[in-house]
């Protein structure tokens, strides 16, 4: 357990902890959350030039631009009748628990620099990510677990765009904050366990030797990386027993893994998000899943299928679960790509897919005071660019901060002379609509 700076919180606090459920590559918004009838009538036929004059694409620069309809049905769901893909009936099914936000916007419009936007506020690497910021300011609750867990899953696709560990780095802030990947199959952590010979009474007092020392040079030097490495060496310590607890999950019994869809060791989404919940009660703050392969500029109709399946279960089985533990109230959950796909075609032959979008996308979020059952914002007829309730990843980042009591335009670190954000310097704004 460890406190933050910030001590007493200027506001009241919603959200003791965040789920971030990232959909690494881009999910297509247009086959998933935001169906578009003068889309599906214009299949087939030119991009309107009115649309796209002007306008920065990725892989579409300078080539014809050709409508490409939604390639899925939509059906409505729940009591709030929230319109989705066929695709996502488990996500249907708890639709009156979330809150569907299809008007997101983004500055990026390629992968690494988007997901360094979406986690860090800024397309330049080296400033902290989001998790890094939280566990700074609130700490962490948990006793003998990182504050900040990362866990990645990769579909059973073609290659899957890469992530890369500076995607949870801490930046300018002390590195004590960081991300700490949990690898879902195998060892969780490399070199977790202890040589041959070793006890764990004679590794903890190694332990406390090198930290002995350790402090002693942290009073000669006053350098906050010392202080950072004797919580790491106490850190990894701690994990050596608590973290074969926590990853084993055949103690959750057949109807819990059922609910899942998942079986123990198989490194799926689906364990992750039973993982989630798991460090969710043992207080860690901040956790974030990767699940890769959305990336689909060719095969959409082949791939997003198995996709969407990888997920669907899952994250409706996540909101159950918390929600049967009295937890959802408490529990921000937020589910997102780092961009949205294109209304124009990508291939006008064969396997047709869409290229990068940063102009349109949905995300969702539920728990912790948003709104349930609600659609917020939507976009112009084709589904090109959000024009009612635009919504960006500043004001993304300054709700999320506002739900877990944190003014987000008062919480800074010093950095090269400026007084650094999370929200960044733009304006940000919280998302007032969709919270009780």
């Amino acid at each position: 357990m460890s406190n933050g700076v910030l001590g007493k919180l200027p506001l009241p606090q919603k959200a003791k902890r965040v789920i971030w459920l990232t959909m690494a590559g881009g999910p297509s918004q247009l086959e998933l959350f935001d169906y578009k009838p003068k889309l599906a009538e214009m299949d087939g036929k030119p991009m309107p030039e009115s649309f796209t004059k002007g306008q920065q694409l990725a892989q579409l620069q300078g080539q014809k631009l050709v409508c490409k309809g939604p390639m899925f049905t939509f059906q409505k769901y729940g009591k709030c009748q929230t319109e989705m893909s066929e695709l996502l009936p488990h996500i249907g099914s708890i639709a009156d628990e979330i809150c569907l936000t299809r008007s997101m916007t983004t500055d990026a419009i390629n992968h690494d620099p988007a997901h360094m936007f979406m986690n860090t506020g800024s397309q330049i690497a080296g400033r902290p990510s989001m998790g890094s910021w939280i566990t700074y300011g609130l700490g962490s609750e948990a006793e003998n677990l990182p504050g900040f867990v990362v866990l990645t899953s990769t579909g059973k696709g073609r290659n899957p765009q890469p992530i890369a560990a500076r995607q949870w780095s801490s930046g300018f802030l002390p590195s004590k904050y960081q991300g700490v990947q949990l690898r879902s199959q195998g060892d969780a952590v490399l070199y977790l366990t202890s040589p041959n010979g070793i006890t764990r009474d004679r590794q903890g007092a190694d332990v406390a030797a090198i930290n002995a020392l350790n402090q002693k040079h942290a009073i000669l030097c006053d350098d906050p990386e010392i202080v950072t490495r004797i919580a790491q060496y106490e850190m990894a310590f701690q994990m050596q027993a608590s973290v074969p607890e926590l990853m084993d999950i055949r103690p959750e019994g057949p109807k819990t893994l059922d609910l899942y869809g998942c079986q123990p060791g198989d490194g799926s989404f689906a364990s992750n998000c039973l993982l989630a919940r798991r460090l969710a009660e043992r207080g860690t703050r901040f956790i974030q899943l990767y699940h890769r392969d959305w990336d689909h500029h060719s095969l959409l109709r082949e791939e997003l299928p198995l996709r969407a399946k990888e997920v669907d279960r899952a994250c409706m089985a996540l909101i159950t679960d918390l929600k049967q533990r009295g937890m959802l109230d408490d529990t921000l959950i937020v589910f997102s790509g780092e961009f949205g796909r294109t209304p124009m075609a990508q291939g006008n032959k064969g396997p047709i897919g869409r290229d990068h979008h940063n102009k349109a996308m949905s995300i969702w979020l539920a728990g912790a005071g948003v709104q349930r059952g609600i659609t917020y914002g939507s976009t112009d007829d084709l589904g090109y660019a959000a024009q009612e309730n635009i919504v960006t990843v500043h004001d993304l980042h300054a709700t999320m901060l506002q739900q877990l009591g944190i003014r987000h335009d008062a919480f800074t670190f010093k950095f090269q002379g400026l007084d650094a954000k999370l929200s960044g310097v733009e304006g940000a704004k919280v998302i007032k609509d969709i919270l009780v």
